[in-house]
């Protein structure tokens, strides 16, 4: 089994280059489907879930090619609508986006439930209910959700009861080909909802109000290809700022939009770090003593959820007491046991967990329950003394391009064993 292996106690320090948004690569990858012609999507990050998308596509008849690393020329024109019940669906969360490219091209299709990371319930209810109000029939039936809008899927107004960035999404996949006009309302506001509106828009969608409470689409006939860049991984930055603040770093985070690190920059900055913006890039210099703070995971504006984790394992080493809540899913709390491994004192009460810190960390074996926890154990094992090996590491590769080979040029010492 390969582990990563960290001996803590080293400063960070340097640039580190961010690559391009998994969360919106998750989602404009496989909404190349609704294309007619070919896309070129550039700026793709080089992590395991790009290849089980590959694989998806490739099962349903799309061409699929690497131009390069970070770039993917994808041809959707003789896509077939087979039962999307491959293994590689429930590998990862956001096969779910399917659902809605291939209900939106040809009105009925029969998707696997997805996969992915474990931390509580996480119902697509609110995207069947798009669904549903769009025209579609449904039925689960031996964990494959089945639709078909047997009169055609016509414009509606839908009410999202919270801003789920996967119902958003998914609704607006599915309605771009609708007659008539849709609208969103209580809509996520996320940058990769954004940036997943605009790839659409290049494709012939007409889509106005994304990062806002309300989106409208009006329907159109056809979708042909284009050329697309992905924004910049807002997770990836956020992990590579608060590991330079958790290691008394100054670490230089490029290849980003600033505005899309505003929540996190804001608690850094409380936290009595500097926080130093330029058009693409942001610097986290740490050399004075950090203060402990509250933090509450949210939707867009907000921290987002999946920076969590690795903010608690951030202010282990702050001085006083923090209090993390998550308001977005009901049990983000599973790698709090892990933590726990090095030392660290958390108290978990429903959705708050209570930090004690500065903690007194120690290096230990370790395992990552899902994307994020893994995250936050490469953080306690920079800040740790001692060796710490984090295993189940598949997690951390579907989100993190070369995480080792990152770290260790900022002066990590770090490398993968097994």
């Amino acid at each position: 089994m390969e582990k990563i292996v960290i001996n803590g106690g080293k400063r960070l320090a340097g640039k580190v280059f961010v690559g391009g948004a998994k969360n919106a690569a998750s989602a404009i990858v496989p909404a190349a489907i609704c294309a007619s012609g070919v896309c070129v999507i550039e700026n793709l990050p080089i992590v395991e879930d790009l290849g089980s998308f590959r694989d998806i596509l490739t099962k349903l008849n799309v061409k699929c090619e690497m131009l390069n690393d970070r770039a993917m020329r994808i041809d959707a024109s003789d896509v077939k609508n087979v039962p999307v019940v491959f293994d590689s669906v429930r590998k990862i969360r956001a096969s779910y986006y399917t659902m809605g490219a291939l209900l939106g091209r040809f009105g009925q299709a029969e998707v696997a439930m997805p996969g992915g990371c474990d931390f509580g319930e996480r119902p697509i209810d609110l995207h069947i209910k798009g669904f549903q109000a769009l025209g579609a029939k449904t039925e689960t039936s031996g964990g494959v959700l089945k639709m078909k809008a047997e009169d055609g899927l016509k414009g509606a107004s839908i009410y999202l009861d919270i801003p789920s960035v996967g119902a958003t999404i998914n609704i607006m996949l599915a309605a771009i080909r609708a007659e008539g006009q849709t609208t969103i309302e209580n809509a996520a506001k996320e940058p990769h909802v954004v940036d997943i509106a605009s790839f659409l828009n290049m494709l012939g969608a007409n889509i106005k109000g994304a990062g806002t409470d309300i989106i409208r689409i009006n329907g159109v006939d056809e979708l042909k290809g284009a050329e697309y860049t992905i924004i910049p991984d807002q997770i990836e930055a956020g992990t590579y700022m608060i590991a330079a603040a958790a290691t008394g770093g100054d670490v230089t985070v490029t290849n980003v939009i600033p505005k899309h690190m505003d929540s996190l920059s804001a608690k850094l900055n409380e936290m009595n770090c500097t926080i130093i913006e330029d058009d693409d890039s942001i610097r986290v210099i740490a050399d004075k003593p950090l203060n402990a703070v509250n933090v509450k995971a949210m939707f867009y504006p907000g921290l987002p959820t999946d920076l969590q984790p690795q903010m608690a394992a951030l202010l282990m080493t702050a001085h006083g007491t923090s209090i993390v809540t998550e308001s977005v899913f009901d049990d983000r709390f599973r790698y709090v046991s892990e933590l726990m491994r090095l030392n660290a004192k958390i108290t978990v009460q429903g959705k708050a967990a209570h930090i004690q810190g500065p903690a007194e960390l120690t290096g230990a074996e370790v395992t990552a329950t899902d994307l994020r926890a893994g995250a936050a154990l490469i953080i306690g094992g920079l800040c740790a003394k001692g060796k710490t090996a984090i295993s189940n590491i598949a997690y951390i590769d579907r989100g993190y391009e070369n995480v080792v080979g990152k770290l260790r040029e900022l002066g990590a010492d770090v490398e993968r064993t097994g």
